[in-house]
Parts: C-alpha cells; structure tokens; sequence
C-alpha cells in the first residue's frame, strides 16, 4: 500500500480524487491539501510515497511545488494532473513520475498503483499481482481475478448471490432460504430451479477466473469456503471474533480501518444488506473514534487531522466527527482551516440536510470568531 498526498486547489476534484483513489486497496491517503504551501509544510512530516499535484493552482503552481519537493526529498513520486496538454514536457523537466489528464478516472489511478509495483518491487510484486485475486466489498462489491481486471456477472442475481455469500463467510446457509431472499415473489418450485442456475453459474465464474474462494454443498444449503484468499469483510470478522485487547488488535484496528472505503457494498441496493451494513458501520466508527481519541490524548495532532479526514471522505456529514475535526485544527494552531472547514461543512449541511448546522457546533464558533 503506498502512502499518498493529494494537492488540488477545486475542491470537487479534490473529493473526486480522495473518493478514487480511496477506492483503490493500493493507497493510502496520509493528506489532501487545497493549499500547496500546506501540503509542502506537511512534507517532511508525512513522508508519502506519491503525490498527486494539480498543476494550474494559485499562490504557487504545481511545477513550483514540484521543484520544491525535489529540494526536499528525492523519494517521493510527483504525478501531476492537469486538463492541458502542454505542461507535459516542463512536468517531465521536474522528475515528474507520471502525468494524468482530467479528469481522473479510476483506469489513470490504478495505472499509477502498477507503475509503482515496478518501480517499487519489479519482480515480487508483478508476480503476486498475476498469481493473486482480490475481493473488496466496503465502498462496493469489487471482484477481481488473477489479471487485476474486474469479473463480470452475466446476471445480477448471481451478482447479488455471491455478495451475500461474501458477507456470510463460513456460515452455513439454507438453500430454502437462500431461495426466498433471490426470488421472494416466485413458488418453490421455480425459485429453487433459480438458486440452482445460480450457484452453479457463481462456481463456474469463481472457478474460471481463479478467485479462489468456493461455494460448497453442506447439508441442505451452501457455504462460502474463502480458502486463502482474505478479504476485508473476512478481516473485520476474523478480527472481532478474536479481539483479545492486546497491542497486536490495537495494531489490527489501524489495518482495519484502512480497508474499510465506505459502506458495505455501497451502491447496490440489496434489501438484506442494511442491519449487515450498519453493523460494519459501527464497528468501523468505534475503532476509528479510539483511534482518534488516542492521538489526541497524545497530542499528535497531525495523525488525528489524517484519521478525521479520512473518515470524513466517507461520512461527510457526521456532526460529532466534523466538530472533532475543528478542535484538531485549533489545537494543530491551523485557525484558518477551522473557518475554511466550518464554511464548507456548513454549506453542504444546508445543502443536504435543509437546516443550519448543530447549535453546539454554531455555540463553538462563535466562542472563537465572534
């Protein structure tokens, strides 16, 4: 996993880009900056491995930045993104690692992530990302074979069948039941016929692609097998049914929260899912609000600052969280972004939600701007 920056003056692109990278299981994202001279300060501190620099931004342009960087720290990448064409040959006079043309698609970021195997690890690496499949299920159901590339479902109830077991992993499951949550509007009969076809479509794919993962007959229904393959909703479950407390959970908790990308199997709109995707939910928010509230008993501010963005990528509009944010800033010495912060958060709240902010968070600023 590769620990990146990302400096973008607009914010829409700036989320665009946090959201897809973010996606992707080979970053992690240690900060994004509207500000290049935050995002320049911060260097030295966060060390990435990659920074994804806006080249047309004001105060000092991506180039400038750059260049700097480079005075700095020869071990950081710079991949620039920008909408014109022209800046490549000055970008490349820079040691740029990489260029991107807006807008950013997912295909430019994971492109980035197989140069930077080569470049990294050119011989482990390359050989593990053609022997290995992978499976994502928080932020979207994502299937992926040995070649990297996402598998296609010729149905969506086959889809739909091999997420359920995904979130079921080990679980012994009735095909009775199995039947009525697919096809609940059909007799017996026919959806039985169903489930049938679609278990032994769903072995099929799973088998031709080499995920690795099988569906096995046990008594009078089905069970997930994942084999060694591991993914994030195993890890979470794994995790918590051995959680002892220890310092190696502890260390557990900050992997686990960086797998977690958003809600379990967001954008699809599985009737089954919700009690499942709140439970994960949850779990994710309490490790995650431990951790926060251990860095900042310890004063580290920065990593705090890292962790509240983090979350807030995916929760936007979590009140407590946006406000814990705020103080972070203020103890950081950061009054600036405590008001850039409010003002943001404060539009997209009206915006969303139709009302004004909190009367805690509102009483809390006005103690501080007037």
């Amino acid at each position: 996993m590769y620990k990146v920056i990302i400096v973008e003056d607009e914010k829409p692109i700036l989320d665009l880009m946090k959201f897809l990278i973010g996606q992707s299981p080979d970053y992690m994202i240690l900060g994004a900056f509207t500000n290049p001279l935050e995002a320049l300060a911060s260097l030295s501190k966060l060390q990435p491995d990659a920074i994804f620099i806006d080249v047309e931004m004001p105060k000092m342009n991506g180039l400038e930045l750059a260049q700097r960087i480079n005075e700095i720290t020869d071990q950081t990448k710079i991949i620039f993104t920008t909408a014109y064409k022209e800046y490549a040959l000055e970008a490349f006079h820079v040691q740029a690692f990489d260029y991107i043309m807006k807008p950013v698609t997912r295909d430019a970021i994971e492109r980035i992530a197989s140069r930077l195997h080569k470049q990294y690890n050119p011989a482990v690496l390359s050989e593990q990302r053609v022997k290995r499949s992978s499976i994502r299920c928080f932020g979207g159901l994502d299937v992926r074979n040995s070649k990297g590339l996402s598998v296609h479902w010729p149905t969506r109830k086959t889809e739909e069948l091999c997420a359920y077991f995904l979130c079921h992993p080990g679980m012994d499951i009735s095909k009775w039941y199995l039947a009525n949550l697919l096809w609940p509007d059909l007799d017996e009969v026919r959806s039985s016929h169903n489930l049938h076809n679609a278990v032994y479509l769903l072995k099929k794919i799973l088998k031709e692609q080499g995920i690795g993962v099988d569906i096995r007959r046990v008594n009078d229904g089905y069970m997930l097998d994942p084999g060694e393959l591991v993914y994030d909703v195993l890890e979470f479950e794994n995790h918590f049914e051995s959680k002892s407390g220890s310092t190696k959970a502890a260390a557990q908790e900050e992997h686990l929260v960086s797998l977690y990308k958003g809600p379990l199997l967001d954008r699809k709109d599985y009737v089954w899912k919700a009690p499942i995707e709140e439970s994960y939910s949850k779990k994710y928010v309490l490790m995650m609000r431990a951790l926060i509230e251990r860095d900042m008993a310890a004063q580290h501010w920065e990593k705090a600052e890292r962790r509240l963005e983090n979350y807030l990528s995916v929760y936007a509009l979590d009140e407590e969280m946006n406000l814990l944010l705020l103080q972070v800033y203020e103890n950081g010495g950061k009054e600036e972004l405590v008001i850039k912060h409010y003002a943001q958060f404060k539009k997209a709240y009206q915006l969303e939600m139709g009302i004004e902010p909190p009367s805690e968070m509102e009483k809390w600023m006005k103690a501080r701007v007037g």
